[in-house]
């Protein structure tokens, strides 16, 4: 067990590819970070990587007006040659000594395999589905976001998350780097002037990633655009009860996501994750 070094670059994509099929977002969201490698746990020898596992160091709200330094783990991986060993086991183990000594109140992920992680506790958010609600008549348009109304956005997100349990605070290389990476195609960012929605459109449905500012207007402005393109179905990353959810659903079903996981290090995750109205968006994915 080691720490990562430039030296391993190449091994760590390899094994990140091989693992992870597909997801695009990882090696730029990787190379975002400068202390990477110093946070960077693996195991075998120098480029030639065979397992390993990351944290990214993420300030989040308390709910009552406090900011928590929280250890985000990522990129756990081992290629399949070397599984059994119980290697994701120990570096888990060394990334969590490291975050303790990071200062680190806590550890955070987010997974659909629980079962890897002994020592991390499954915590839910809520989602909403339903069908779409009947379009309201003067909803103002939405437009395609572009990198010009970043300052604009953030002063949304800021207004809008400042007292929500488990939101992010995003400083500007989050907005430039992490949010265009998780919110890049095929999801959209509309926005006018009271408010934004990371959405994803699928045939006849529509899932709402995340909203900011007057969401009842936004919700509005959304039901309008999705009414003209067919949609009639609709499922939301927001609290059953956010009190735009009748301008966006014609009836309400409550869900749960189930993919976060936390880890006590310094102190108890529980009344911050477990927190109404505790809320994660996608963009702050590790």
């Amino acid at each position: 067990m080691r720490r990562a070094t430039p030296a391993d670059r190449g091994s760590l994509y390899a094994l990140w590819a091989a693992c992870f099929p597909g997801s695009a977002h990882v090696r730029p969201l990787y190379e975002s970070d400068p202390g990477r490698y110093e946070r960077t746990f693996v195991a075998g020898a120098p480029g030639a990587v065979v397992a390993s596992v990351y944290y990214l160091p993420r300030a989040v709200r308390d709910g009552l007006g406090g900011v928590l330094r929280v250890g985000g783990v990522a990129n756990v991986a081992t290629l399949p040659e070397a599984r059994g060993q119980g290697l994701a086991r120990r570096l888990l183990e060394a990334a969590c000594a490291a975050m303790t000594a990071d200062g680190c109140a806590w550890s955070l992920l987010f997974t659909g395999t629980p079962e890897v992680y002994a020592g991390w506790e499954s915590f839910s958010l809520p989602l909403v589905s339903g069908p779409l609600a009947p379009p309201v008549a003067g909803a103002p348009p939405l437009r395609r976001a572009h990198a010009a109304d970043r300052p604009e956005l953030a002063a949304l997100y800021e207004r809008h998350n400042a007292g929500r349990p488990l939101t992010t605070v995003r400083d500007q290389a989050h907005w430039a780097v992490r949010v265009p990476v998780w919110y890049g195609e095929p999801v959209e960012v509309l926005v006018h002037s009271g408010g934004y929605a990371a959405v994803r459109w699928s045939g006849d449905g529509l899932e709402v990633l995340e909203v900011a500012g007057e969401t009842a207007s936004v919700f509005a402005s959304l039901t309008a655009l999705a009414a003209r393109r067919g949609v009639t179905r609709v499922r939301a990353r927001v609290s059953w009860a956010e009190s735009g959810l009748p301008f966006l659903l014609g009836e309400v079903r409550r869900e749960s996501d189930r993919t976060g996981m936390a880890r006590p290090l310094l102190a108890d995750p529980a009344p911050v994750v477990r927190a109404p109205g505790a809320t994660h968006w996608p963009a702050d994915y590790f």
